[in-house]
């Protein structure tokens, strides 16, 4: 007589696979947009998806020191250039996934007007400026308009660009410098600015496998840049990574 334990593993192997659990970390700015993705392939595969929410820096060291993780997409590529040196990724699996661009938001209703003026006064939001990539294209976007030296001293730096974005719908400050996705995010929100793309480095969203990864962690990246994610990430207001 079978044991249940064969009878389940006969199911499995005649079944074609194992259902798998796949650890994601993943850049705050994805979070609605990647959501939506997850379902999707949830729903058309048996695997289950964890997705870890955080800024990019803080993603990146957790990795850094041997978090267990299958898949990081960053929000810009020095955090997952620094993880490429330490052997840390998959370095053939790393693809540009998404685009995106900088924005000033505030409430719904205010005027729009001149970057000067939107920051001549009153407290912004941004997400940390050395570290979290939205703050650090933020910083040089306003280095690069010569507003920088007047702004700094009333920037209210948080942990990611979400929580940025959060002080700004719930008014404890007037702006904040978020990406376009976020502001669309956030229904109480209207985008006021587009920063020049010349006035920041281009805002380049890269994924990789992380070493020791899963094997259904393979077909999640694949899916990820596969048409029906595109759309999904499209449809969230990210743009696709150039041609070529």
């Amino acid at each position: 007589m079978l044991r249940p334990c064969f009878i389940l593993l006969a199911l499995c192997v005649a079944s074609g696979a194992w259902a798998d659990r796949i650890t994601v970390f993943a850049a705050a700015s994805l979070k609605t947009a990647l959501d939506d993705a997850a379902r999707d392939f949830e729903a058309a595969t048996d695997h289950t998806l964890a997705l870890n929410y955080a800024g990019s820096s803080v993603l990146a060291r957790q990795i850094a020191f041997g978090a267990p993780a299958d898949v990081f997409i960053s929000a810009n590529p020095d955090w997952m250039d620094l993880l490429e040196s330490e052997g840390r990724i998959v370095p053939q699996s790393r693809r540009d996934l998404l685009r995106n661009r900088l924005v000033i938001v505030g409430a719904k209703g205010t005027l729009a007007d001149t970057p000067e003026t939107l920051l001549s006064a009153g407290r912004i939001a941004m997400a940390l400026v050395d570290s979290v990539p939205a703050g650090v294209y933020g910083k040089a976007a306003l280095l690069s308009l010569g507003l920088w030296e007047g702004v700094a001293p009333r920037v209210v730096q948080s942990d990611n660009v979400r929580t940025a974005l959060a002080l700004v719908a719930r008014g404890e400050v007037h702006h904040g410098i978020v990406y376009a996705t976020d502001a669309q995010a956030e229904p109480g929100i209207a985008v006021l600015y587009d920063f020049p793309q010349d006035s920041h480095p281009e805002i380049i969203y890269p994924a990789a496998l992380i070493a020791g990864h899963g094997p259904a962690a393979v077909e999640f990246l694949e899916f990820l840049d596969g048409a029906e994610a595109r759309e999904t990430f499209t449809d969230y207001g990210f743009l696709l990574p150039e041609a070529g």
